[in-house]
């Protein structure tokens, strides 16, 4: 599809999924970095443009399923990231805080195709009790390394992916990942969105993922 039938999201009201604190009316570019070997599996550190770090990923090891917390600078937990067990396909639940009651589910995030050549996730919130329609969507590649997360069905897009592999972080033993967040989107909603995509792609190879 052609880059010009493609519209960025500038939502208003603003698009609050985990949270209106999260939504800022200005671009937020991130940086996330990531242990390349961690005894947990999932840690992160995420600052903004100026280095000021902004909320860290915590894998939880002492645990039957994947679990990923997202919290504050200050170590409060955010949103905790669980995958379904004995599902089908590849199922994360997102609760608010570090719970997994259902009171608390926020959204699921559902692997529907991951092949080389084609990527895809769905995403219902809470409220989507049938999910015969998804409120976002991730498509892309593996092989083309790149990926797209979308306003539901439409064209709407709230962010592009790129992944470029370097062994600059192989070196440093950390894996750096950068996104853009489009004005009025919930950027702890889309940090949940990366974290869920890397572990469902898997830790192959480091590289480096942008948002752009």
């Amino acid at each position: 599809m052609a880059a010009s039938s493609l519209s960025l999201v500038h939502p208003s009201p603003m698009m609050a999924v985990v949270g209106l604190q999260f939504c800022t009316p200005h671009v937020m570019a991130l940086t996330f970095t990531k242990k390349a070997f961690s005894f947990s599996g999932g840690d992160f550190i995420i600052s903004d443009a100026k280095g000021t770090v902004l909320m860290k990923v915590q894998g939880h090891v002492l645990s039957f399923s994947p679990c990923r917390v997202l919290c504050d600078a200050a170590g409060t937990p955010i949103i905790s990231m669980r995958i379904k067990p004995f599902s089908l396909h590849q199922r994360w639940n997102v609760y608010r805080g570090d719970w997994k009651d259902q009171r608390d589910l926020i959204f699921t995030v559902k692997e529907i195709c991951m092949l080389q050549l084609k990527t895809e996730l769905d995403v219902f919130l809470a409220r989507n009790t049938t999910e015969q329609h998804c409120d976002f969507k991730v498509k892309g590649s593996s092989f083309e390394k790149s990926w797209t997360l979308y306003l539901g069905n439409s064209n709407t897009i709230i962010a592009r992916t790129s992944r470029q592999s370097g062994i600059r972080s192989v070196l440093l033993g950390k894996d750096i990942f950068r996104a853009t967040v489009y004005p009025n989107v919930d950027y702890a909603f889309v940090v949940a969105i990366i974290v869920i995509l890397d572990e469902i792609m898997g830790k192959n190879d480091p590289a480096e993922l942008s948002f752009s």
